[in-house]
C-alpha cells in the first residue's frame, strides 16, 4: 500500500461533538481501580501500544495485571497515526472498549478515528500537551493521567461556548401590531444588540486562538505511562518485582531520550527508589533483587583494560576508576557525570542497568535486519523484557552497541566535516546517502538520539556562543526509491532546558506555507517525513517562520 503523503492538521475542533460536557469538567480518571480497571476487567479489550520503549513497559505491567484476572484482551502495536486508523477500523466492529498507551492525548481522537458513539477509549500517554476536546469530553474519552502533572488546561468557558440560536430574528414575530416608530426603533435596538454579540463573539475568539497558540505551541512529556500502570498495580496490591523493574526501565527511557527534566527524573527516581526498598523488605525472590546504582562513565583509560569485562580488569584501575573519571570530566569541561538509576540481578550471573536495558528494547524495535517486520521487532523487544528470555536480551545489547558506535562515529564525522550549520533561527544538519551506517538512523528514536548528542557535542565544542544558544533540524535518508527523509527538531540545549519542544506546530505551519509535501504521522509532533524535492522550500519557511 502506498504511502499518502498530506498535511495532517492536528489541530482542536471548535466544539466538543456530542460529549454534552458541563463547563469546567475534565474527563482526567481519578480513581483507576474503580473507573478504568472494574470496567474492562469484564470486558474484551483492544490494546495500541506505541512503539516505544515506555509504551512496551506499561504494555507489560497491563498484560500481566489481565492475565491474572483473565481479561481477554487483542494487543495490536502501532507505530504511527495511519496505523492507529487503520487497525482501528479493522477491530472496532469486534470491540467496544480500546486501550492507547503512548498515543492519542495530544490529538481529537474522536475526530481521527470516527468512532461509534458506543465506543469508549482508556488513554495513557506521556504526550503534551493534552487535546482540549479529549479533556472536555465526558462520555467517550477517559484519560489515565497523573493530574499532578502540570497540564494548565485552559478552562472549559475559555475555549468552548454554546451556539446562540435565533440571535438574528429575535423579536420580529410580535411586531405585527405595533407602530411603525415603534417598530423602527425595536429594530434600531435589535440591530445594536445583534453588532454588540458579533463583536463580543469576534473579541471572544480572538482570545481563544491566543489560549490555543499558548496551549498548544510547545510539545512535552508527562509522567511515565509504566509509572501510571504500576502506581495501578500497587493500588491493588498485585505489584511484583517485575512490574516494578518494568515502571524503573519506562521512567529510564524518558531520562535516555531526554523527554522529562532533571528535576523531573529525580522526584520519580526517588518515587520508585521508595518501592525498590519496600519490595527489598518484602523478600521476595532472593535470586531476583533490585538495587540502586550510579552510572559511570570513563575517559582516558587503556583500550586493552576497557575492551574487557570489569571483573577482569587490572585491580588498580578497578579500584582508582572513580577518581579517574572525575579527573577527565573536570578536563572536558563535563558536569554532572553521576546520575542515579537502578539496575536488576537476575540470578547470581545476569546484571543489568536500566539504561542499558533501554539502548537493547530500542535496538530490537528499530532493528534494521531485513528479515523483521514492524510487528516481529515489536514482539522481539516487548519479549526482551520478560526474565525468561534473555539471550533475546543479550542479542538486544549487541546491537545497542553496535547502534551506539555507529552513534559515536557519526557524530565526529559530522563535526569534523562541518555539516552542522546555522539556517539563522536554528541549527541544520543534513546525513547523505552512503554516509556509513546511515539504515541504523532511518527510524525516529535512533536519529531523535543522534540528534541530540550532536547537539550537546556541538554545543562543547563551538567557539559561537549564539550557537550555543540554538535549536537542531536534522535530516536523514528514510527511503531512497520513495524520495523521502525524516526530519526531527530538537529543542537547544541549556542548563535550564524545559525538554519543551516547538518544532511540532512549526513543522505544520511551514509544510501548510510551502505546500510542502510530508507526512505527519508519528505520535511526537517533532518528528516527519518529508519529500526530498521539497527540503529547501519547505527550510526556507521553516527559517522565516521562526526568524
Amino acid at each position: 500500500m502506498p504511502r499518502v503523503y498530506r498535511n495532517r492538521k492536528l489541530t482542536t475542533s471548535f466544539n466538543v461533538a456530542s460529549s454534552g460536557c458541563p463547563a469546567a469538567v475534565a474527563m482526567f480518571v481519578s480513581d483507576f481501580r474503580k473507573e478504568f480497571y472494574e470496567v474492562v476487567q469484564n470486558q474484551r479489550v483492544l490494546l495500541f501500544v506505541a512503539s516505544d520503549v515506555d509504551a512496551l513497559c506499561a504494555c507489560k505491567i497491563l498484560q500481566a495485571l489481565f492475565q491474572c484476572d483473565h481479561v481477554q484482551y487483542t494487543l495490536v502495536p502501532v507505530s504511527g497515526w495511519q496505523e492507529l486508523e487503520t487497525a482501528f477500523l479493522e477491530h472496532k466492529e469486534q470491540f467496544h472498549y480500546f486501550i492507547l498507551i503512548n498515543c492519542g492525548a495530544n490529538v481529537d481522537l474522536l475526530d481521527i478515528l470516527q468512532p461509534d458513539e458506543d465506543a469508549i477509549f482508556f488513554v495513557c500517554d506521556t504526550h503534551r500537551p493534552v487535546n482540549v476536546v479529549n479533556v472536555y469530553n465526558d462520555t467517550q474519552i477517559k484519560l489515565l493521567i497523573k493530574q499532578d502533572d502540570d497540564l494548565e488546561v485552559p478552562a472549559y468557558d475559555d475555549i468552548f461556548r454554546d451556539e446562540e440560536e435565533g440571535e438574528e430574528h429575535s423579536g420580529n414575530e410580535s411586531d405585527n401590531g405595533s407602530e411603525p416608530s415603534v417598530k423602527r426603533t425595536r429594530l434600531e435596538e435589535e440591530i445594536v444588540a445583534q453588532t454588540m454579540k458579533r463583536r463580543q463573539r469576534r473579541e471572544w475568539e480572538a482570545r481563544r486562538r491566543d489560549i490555543l497558540f499558548d496551549y498548544e505551541q510547545y510539545e512535552y512529556h508527562g509522567t511515565s505511562s509504566a509509572m501510571v500502570m504500576f502506581d495501578l498495580a500497587w493500588m491493588m496490591s498485585k505489584d511484583l518485582n517485575d512490574m516494578l523493574w518494568w515502571a524503573i526501565v519506562g521512567l529510564t527511557d524518558q531520562w535516555v531520550q531526554d523527554k522529562i527534566t532533571q528535576m523531573k527524573y529525580v522526584m520519580d527516581v526517588g518515587i520508585l527508589q521508595r518501592h525498590v526498598s519496600r519490595h527489598n523488605h518484602r523478600n521476595e525472590d532472593e535470586e531476583n533483587s533490585l538495587s540502586v546504582d550510579c552510572t559511570r562513565i570513563s575517559f582516558d583509560l587503556p583500550l586493552k583494560q576497557v575492551k574487557q569485562k570489569f571483573q577482569s580488569m587490572d585491580v588498580s584501575l578497578k579500584e582508582n576508576l572513580r577518581e579517574m573519571i572525575e579527573e577527565s570530566a573536570n578536563k572536558f569541561g563535563m558536569k554532572d557525570m553521576r546520575v542515579q538509576t537502578f539496575s536488576i540481578h537476575f540470578g547470581f550471573k545476569h546484571k543489568f542497568l536500566a539504561s542499558d536495558v533501554v539502548f537493547a528494547t530500542m535496538s530490537l524495535m528499530e532493528s534494521p535486519e531485513k528479515d523483521g517486520s514492524g510487528t516481529d521487532n515489536f514482539i522481539q523487544a516487548l519479549d526482551s523484557l520478560s526474565r525468561s528470555n534473555l539471550d533475546k536480551l543479550y542479542h538486544g545489547l549487541e546491537l545497542a552497541k553496535k547502534q551506539l558506535r555507529a552513534t559515536q562515529q557519526t557524530i565526529a564525522s559530522c563535526l569534523c566535516t562541518n555539516l552542522v550549520i546555522s539556517q539563522g533561527p536554528f541549527l541544520y544538519c543534513s546525513l547523505m546517502e552512503g554516509t556509513p551506517d546511515i539504515v541504523l538512523f532511518s527510524k525516529p528514536a535512533s536519529l531523535s538520539l543522534l540528534s541530540r548528542h550532536l547537539l550537546k557535542s556541538f554545543v562543547c565544542s563551538t567557539k559561537n556562543r549564539r550557537c550555543k544558544l540554538l535549536p537542531l533540524v536534522m535530516a536523514a535518508p528514510l527511503s531512497v526509491e520513495q524520495g523521502t527523509v525524516t526530519v526531527v527538531g530538537i529543542p537547544p540545549e541549556t542548563d535550564s532546558s524545559d525538554r519543551k519542544n516547538f518544532f511540532g506546530r512549526a513543522f505544520e505551519k511551514a509544510a501548510e506555507g510551502t505546500n510542502s509535501r510530508t507526512l505527519h504521522n508519528h505520535f511526537d509532533l517533532s518528528v516527519i517525513e518529508l519529500k526530498a524535492e521539497d527540503r529547501s522550500k519547505f527550510l526556507d519557511a521553516l527559517v522565516s517562520l521562526l526568524s
